[in-house]
C-alpha cells in the first residue's frame, strides 16, 4: 500500500491541488463546501498532512523536547502535568525523552532533541554541566527547570529550595526536636540548596547539623538511614532529601522496628501523591510542581514567539505539607 498524497485527496474531493493545500493550511480563503468535500476525501483516504513539509515552511514544528533526568521518581510527573496543559493552550506538543540518572543519556537525549528540531527544550533536574547546558542554549531556546542555575544565557523556574528545607527544621523544632539529621540528594537537583538550608536553620536554632550523603532514590534513603541508626549519637528527627529517600528511610526503620513517628519523626520533600497515600501520610514539602511546569513553557513562548532574548530566573515558593510521619520526639 502507498500513502495518499494530496493530489490523491484532489482527485477525489474534484477541486484543485492547491485548494487541497489551503485547506491543509487552514486557510480561511476556503469555502465551507469545498472545506467540507475536501476533508471528507482525505478521511476516506486516510490521507495525512506532511508534517516535515508544513514545518519547512513555516520554520517551526511547534513541538517541545522534554529531557526527566529520572523517569522513576513521580516528582516529574507533577512537572510534566503542568508542561502538558500549558503547550496544549499555546499549540505545541511534548515529546519526551529519560535520561535515567545517566549524564551521557541526559547529554545524547538533548542533542537528539536539537537534531530532530523542536523549536525548544525543557530540561527538568537536569545533572549535566551549566556549560552544556549553555553550550546547546546557544542555538535553540532552553529552559532548565529544577535545577538551580544561574546564567546570562538559560532561563530557569525551581522552587526555593533553601526555604524549603528551612520551614522543615522550623517544623521539627517547634515540634520539640534536637536531634534532626538530614539525608541529603548528593548530585540530584536542588540537593546542595536543600542541605544548604538545613546547615543554616539548624545553626539557627542553635542546634548541630548532622548531614548523611545520599541520593534521590528510595535505596540510597534506606542505606543512609541504616548509618543513621547504626551511630551512637541520637536521632529524633530524619529530613530526607526528597520523598523517594524519604520512602527508603521509612522502608528501613520498619525494619529496624522504628515507629514512625513515635519514635523517631520523618519529613520528605516534593510532596509526591506516593507522599498523600494514606498508610504513608508524609509530611513534606510542595514544590508547586504544575506551576514549575507552566512557567517553563511560558518562558520559551516568550522567546519563541516574542522575540525575548534576555534570560529569566524564576523562583516559586514551596510550602509545608503537614501530614502524619512527624510528632512530638519520645520523652
Amino acid at each position: 500500500m502507498t500513502k495518499p498524497t494530496m493530489d490523491d485527496v484532489a482527485r477525489r474531493a474534484g477541486v484543485s491541488r492547491a485548494l487541497v493545500s489551503l485547506v491543509m493550511r487552514d486557510s480561511d480563503k476556503v469555502s465551507d463546501r469545498s472545506r467540507a468535500a475536501v476533508l471528507d476525501a482525505a478521511s476516506q483516504l486516510g490521507y495525512r498532512p506532511n508534517l516535515n513539509a508544513r514545518n519547512l515552511a513555516s520554520k517551526r514544528t511547534r513541538t517541545i523536547g522534554v529531557v526527566i533526568n529520572d523517569l522513576h521518581n513521580p516528582y516529574f510527573a507533577g512537572v510534566i502535568d503542568g508542561l502538558k496543559s500549558a503547550a496544549d493552550d499555546h499549540g505545541y506538543r511534548l515529546l519526551l525523552n529519560s535520561a535515567f540518572l545517566n549524564d551521557g543519556d541526559e547529554r545524547g537525549a538533548l542533542e537528539a532533541f536539537v537534531d530532530f528540531g523542536v523549536d525548544g527544550v525543557v530540561l527538568t533536574g537536569a545533572r549535566i554541566p551549566s556549560a552544556a547546558i549553555e553550550h546547546v542554549a546557544r542555538s535553540i531556546p532552553l529552559v532548565v527547570a529544577s535545577r538551580p542555575m544561574t546564567s546570562e544565557l538559560v532561563d530557569t523556574v525551581n522552587n526555593d529550595d533553601r526555604l524549603g528545607a528551612r520551614l522543615v527544621v522550623e517544623h521539627l523544632v517547634t515540634l520539640g526536636h534536637r536531634h534532626i539529621v538530614h539525608i541529603d540528594g548528593g548530585r540530584g537537583a536542588g540537593a546542595s540548596q536543600r542541605c544548604d538550608g538545613y546547615r543554616k536553620a539548624m545553626k539557627s536554632a542553635g542546634l548541630e547539623p548532622r548531614v548523611h550523603r545520599a541520593a534521590f532514590t528510595e535505596q540510597s534513603g534506606a542505606a543512609a538511614t541504616r548509618e543513621v541508626l547504626a551511630s551512637d549519637r541520637p536521632v529524633t528527627a530524619i529530613f530526607a532529601g526528597n520523598d523517594m529517600s524519604a520512602l527508603g528511610a521509612l522502608d528501613a526503620l520498619d525494619d529496624a522496628r522504628r515507629r514512625v513517628p513515635d519514635d523517631i519523626s520523618l519529613v520528605g520533600y516534593d510532596n509526591t501523591f506516593v507522599a498523600a497515600l494514606r498508610h504513608i501520610s508524609l509530611t513534606t514539602v510542595d514544590q508547586g510542581r504544575d506551576e514549575i511546569g507552566r512557567l517553563a513553557v511560558e518562558m520559551l513562548i516568550e522567546r519563541l514567539e516574542h522575540g525575548r532574548s534576555e534570560a529569566r530566573h524564576a523562583a516559586c515558593a514551596p510550602s509545608l505539607i503537614v501530614r502524619e510521619t512527624a510528632a512530638r520526639p519520645p520523652t
